[in-house]
């Protein structure tokens, strides 16, 4: 079918921009509890290779990849008017909801091409190490359970596990 694009893919692999809070990566995974699924939405900062911001949720919505957005403004709090929002074209990142918070900020939104994983590699590679390192190793009762590990880990990858993009 026709492709729907809804921003244009300005960040074009670029994955080591000079500065920190102008390029931003996205996008949303999902883990597998006894009680069904937990879903992931994450925020990436491309000059630190920190998650900047996370939400979890039962349902894999634009209002969770909204929450994870305003997680990491709010405890990043960077200029609006100078990063660039970068993700796949799922339903999440394409709605109406999510595309007009972008706008609001003033931040400028980049976009996948269509069923391009390699465009959005670095997120990717986070999600991968996160469920390799960590969650394929577990079972969860619940969604709690999963929020729980799923933190834990984030705080692991952010302060303490070397990172070869940054020199370790």
């Amino acid at each position: 079918g026709d492709e729907h694009v809804y921003a244009p893919n300005l960040l074009k692999r670029q994955f080591n921009p000079t500065t920190y809070n102008t390029h931003w990566v996205g996008d949303i995974t999902y883990i597998k509890s006894h009680q069904g699924w937990s879903y992931l939405a994450c925020v990436l900062d491309l000059g630190t290779k920190e998650i900047v911001g996370y939400a979890l949720s039962s349902q894999p919505n634009a209002a969770l990849a909204t929450a994870a957005l305003n997680n990491a403004i709010q405890r990043q709090r960077p200029n609006t008017q100078e990063l660039m929002f970068h993700s796949d074209q799922g339903c999440q990142y394409s709605a109406n909801v999510f595309r007009e918070k972008l706008k609001h900020l003033g931040i400028e939104q980049s976009m996948s091409r269509r069923g391009n994983c390699w465009d959005n590699a670095v997120m990717e590679r986070f999600f991968r190490s996160l469920k390799t390192e960590r969650l394929n190793h577990l079972a969860f009762i619940n969604h709690s359970s999963v929020v729980s590990v799923v933190e834990q880990y984030i705080q692991f990858y952010n302060y303490k596990r070397r990172h070869s993009a940054i020199d370790y």
